[in-house]
This record gives C-alpha cells, sequence and structure tokens, in this order.
C-alpha cells in the first residue's frame, strides 16, 4: 500500500474551492474531494504549529504530551518518566510509526523538525529530506525532493511520504515572478470600511498597523508581506497574499498527482490532505496569523482518499486531528493504544457512519493562553492570557449567524457561557486524572512568564502604541499587564 500525507501548512478551509470558496484556488485539492470524503468539522486540538504536530505524533492532547507552547518548557514533550522502557512506547506508537509497524518504508519531505527543534517528529520515519530553509522556504524548493523520492520507489509497493508545503504560512512568500490570479478579484465583503477603520483602533499584535506583531516594518526578502495596512483598499495585499499561497501549494502538488498518474499508481495510492491550523484574516482584529483558540485558527481541512473510501462523501461531525491516529490504525489493522486519546472514524470512510464528538476542547498557549469549546453552532472562549489584545475573559460567538467572529454576545446567552465553562472544566479534570501528569502546562506557560510571543515584548510594544496614536490602548494595556 502507498500513503501520502500532503501537509499544507496555515490551511484554513474555508479559502479552498470545495469547502465553498469563490475563489479558484485549490482545483487539484478540489478534484481530490471528489475522489474521497471531506470533513467540514475537524480541529486541531492544539495550536499553532508545534503543538499540534505534537497532538498528532503522539495521539494525545498537549495538556497529556505536554507540548502546548513555542519555547520555554512546554515547548517540549514531557518525558515519559519511569513508565519508559528500552524505548519510549509515545513515539514508538505514534503518527509515522504506525505506517512502519503496517510493514511500509515510511519518509519525510518536511523541514519543520529543524524548525521547531522537535526532533520527535521524525519518530517512526526511515528517511527525512530537510531543505534546509527552516520553514522559510518556497515550494518550488521543496517539490523537487518529493518528485525524486517518488522517482526512485516506483517499483517499491509499501511506502508512506509525508510531504510538508510552507506556503501560506506567514510571511507570504510566493516567488516575485508568480501572477497573482486574485488581483481583479472582489475583497472580502464583511470588513467594511467601518469595520477596518475599527481594527486601525485596536491594540492587536498582528493586527492591520503591526502585520509583523509588533511592528510595521516590511522585511525586504519577502515583498509581498506587507507590514501594515494603511487603508481599506490596502487589504488585497494581505488576503491576495495568502490566497496566492493557497493557490501555489495547488499547482505544485499537481505536479505530484500528475506523476503518480505517470507512474500508473496514482488510483491505488491513498492521499491525506490536512493542515496543523488556520490563519485570521481579521478575525478577532488579528491579521495573518494563526495565535487564537478561535474557529478561524483551529479549524483544519480534512481529506481522505482511501481504497475502498466512499467517494464524493461530505462528513460533518465533530473530529479532531488526533482522531486521525486511531483511525488510520484501524484502516492499517494496527493494534491502537491506551494512551491514545484520539476517537477512530474508520466508519465514516467506509460506509458513511457518522462518528464525531458533540464537542470539542481546543487550546492555544503560544500566542495566548485560551481554550474554547466548539459545540452545536457555538464558540466559547476562555481566556487566561490574552496576548496584549485586551480580550474579556469570556467570548461567545455564534458561528452559523457569525462566522467571522464579529460579534461577542456572552451577556446575551449567560447560559450557553456556563455549557461552554462546564464543558472546559470537565475536559480539564478529564485530561489531568487520565495522567500521568500533575501540572496542566497552561499554568506551566504562565509560570515562566505568559506565552512565548508575548515575553519581553510589552515595554516596547507600548512604546510603539504611544508612538502610532493608540495612547488610550496602551494605558489600558499597562493598567492591565504592567505588573506581570
Amino acid at each position: 500500500m502507498r500513503v501520502l500525507y500532503i501537509d499544507i501548512d496555515t490551511l484554513r478551509p474555508d479559502h479552498l474551492g470545495c469547502y465553498g470558496y469563490p475563489r479558484n484556488t485549490s482545483p487539484n485539492l478540489d478534484a481530490l474531494a471528489q475522489e474521497g470524503v471531506r470533513f467540514e468539522r475537524c480541529y486541531t486540538s492544539d495550536a499553532p504549529c508545534l503543538p499540534s504536530r505534537a497532538a498528532l505524533l503522539t495521539g494525545m492532547f498537549g495538556i497529556r504530551n505536554g507540548a502546548v507552547g513555542h519555547g520555554g518548557t512546554a515547548a517540549d514533550l514531557r518525558l515519559t518518566g519511569c513508565e519508559r522502557g528500552f524505548q519510549d512506547f509515545i513515539p514508538e506508537n505514534g503518527f509515522h510509526s504506525i505506517f512502519r509497524k503496517a510493514g511500509m518504508y515510511t519518509a519525510s519531505v518536511s523541514t519543520f523538525s529543524q524548525r521547531h527543534s522537535s526532533y520527535w517528529f521524525n519518530a517512526g520515519l526511515n528517511e527525512v529530506y530537510n531543505q534546509g530553509g527552516c520553514g522559510g522556504e518556497s515550494g518550488e524548493e521543496v517539490i523537487p525532493y518529493a518528485l525524486d523520492w517518488l522517482k526512485r520507489n516506483r517499483e517499491r509497493e509499501d511506502w508512506f511520504l509525508h510531504l510538508h508545503l510552507w506556503d501560506p504560512h506567514t510571511p507570504y512568500r510566493t516567488p516575485a515572478d508568480y501572477v497573482n490570479p486574485f488581483e481583479g478579484d472582489e475583497l472580502p465583503t464583511w470588513i467594511t470600511p467601518d469595520i477596518f477603520k475599527h481594527h486601525q483602533s485596536l491594540v492587536a499584535p498582528h493586527g492591520v498597523n503591526e502585520i509583523g506583531m509588533y511592528t510595521d516594518r516590511e522585511n525586504p526578502a519577502f515583498p509581498k508581506h506587507p507590514g501594515k495596512l494603511n487603508n481599506h483598499g490596502e487589504l488585497r495585499r494581505v488576503w491576495d497574499g495568502y490566497d496566492c499561497g493557497i493557490h501555489y501549494a495547488d499547482s505544485l502538488l499537481g505536479q505530484v498527482f500528475d506523476l503518480l498518474k505517470e507512474q500508473g499508481i496514482y488510483e491505488d495510492t491513498a492521499i491525506i490532505l490536512s493542515s496543523d491550523h488556520g490563519e485570521n484574516l481579521g478575525e478577532l482584529g488579528i491579521y495573518g496569523e494563526h495565535g487564537t483558540a478561535d474557529d478561524i485558527t483551529c479549524r483544519v481541512p480534512l481529506i481522505i482518499k482511501w481504497k475502498g473510501a466512499k467517494k464524493g462523501h461530505v462528513d460533518t461531525a465533530f473530529h479532531y486531528s488526533l482522531d486521525l491516529l486511531p483511525t488510520l490504525a484501524d484502516l492499517l489493522g494496527v493494534p491502537k493504544q491506551a494512551h491514545w486519546d484520539g476517537q477512530s472514524f474508520a466508519d465514516t470512510l467506509l460506509k458513511g457512519a457518522k462518528m464525531g464528538r458533540d464537542h470539542l476542547v481546543i487550546s492555544q498557549m503560544a500566542h495566548v493562553c485560551q481554550r474554547s469549546a466548539r459545540f452545536e453552532d457555538w464558540l466559547y472562549i476562555r481566556t487566561i492570557h490574552d496576548g496584549f489584545r485586551l480580550f474579556d475573559k469570556e467570548m461567545l460567538f455564534n458561528l452559523k449567524d457569525d462566522p467571522h467572529e464579529q460579534f461577542d454576545i456572552k451577556d446575551d446567552y449567560p447560559e450557553v457561557c456556563a455549557r461552554g465553562a462546564k464543558m472546559i472544566l470537565d475536559w480539564q479534570e478529564e485530561m489531568m486524572l487520565k495522567g500521568p501528569q500533575t501540572i496542566d502546562p497552561m499554568w506551566t506557560v504562565m509560570s515562566e512568564g505568559g506565552p512565548f510571543h508575548t515575553r519581553g515584548e510589552l515595554e516596547g510594544y507600548l512604546k510603539h502604541l504611544i508612538k502610532t496614536g493608540r495612547a488610550e490602548g496602551a494605558a489600558r494595556l499597562k493598567a492591565k499587564h504592567g505588573k506581570n
């Protein structure tokens, strides 16, 4: 059996044609969706990049595997401890390892492990191809490794290949000569001039005034990535920059699909498409970043083409990305492990059965410290550290009526907030009792100075806010965080 796992970084599903996006960003992935099962409501349990892949690889929530941040103690997997044998059973039964257990030769084309010093991600792989760009590379530098590998392994019948593209990730980096196919398309209508003006007034790292998080400087190495947006018309720079990254990645994947077809193995090759997280493009006043535990950051695409599976089927149940591990174990005939937190949805693929969860709890500890409950049409967000964005402790959004999270309606629905808060509390207690950890890593993050991307940044950001005419916001921010 051959399995290709396509990992497109920072890919929000509602910017793909097969998920209803009006722009033609993804013709190759749209065709793939017609050949397999498309999952409407799949979420990473832990965002962003490092925590998401830690959960995928281990099959465990970040609260249990320990890797929930981008720096400090909580950027590493928790040591297994006294239960560890000669080999550590967690990576030995991780995402890549199950393919090895199924008798497959495994390889990865990715720079992720170097970018985040997360070399545990290579567990279970026979080969790793690191282009060397540390996540700053563009797809044309990556695809040749994958094409070469596929050509050299043409006669191999049992393989797994992980292919990782960064192109939609900030900074937006399509090549200078890559023509923007969306130049004449309309801008998003939900960001009206009045809403944009409001966003200009916000205290919001990665807002319209400082898309580089705490700075409005532009990096000459990435001329397509703006430092700030001066007016409503400039929305096109960030919107088109992101969509071009998707379109470019999709066009490169077309080369991979064409080669598989030329080799006569496309039909029999299982293909899985997903991502580690999405990207806020105005939601919560955030542009070009994935720094919250909201729906936009944590919802990811999932498309699976598998021999014997349904074709053109759409599943609308709630799933976590970490549910992939037990699902693939079932499909490959590999024993499932007691320490996994995921739930198999193999029968969804094979029979169209609805097998999801009734709610999800999603977390973000790298830019903020937030946990959220996603249930029915609701998104309830509970904030411990707001990442210098002056979020309220609680927020509530009805995503059916308000998919871009503009209207916080917690005051109108206190009973819904209570339901969401109870879901988070019950989940936290369940995970802590499941063990063997004794400390919630969220509180490790807080004890070490807060989310990694806020540490040491407050004083400089306050000066920047005052300099750019937001002294009132600076005063509010200093009152809230100045003693921390």
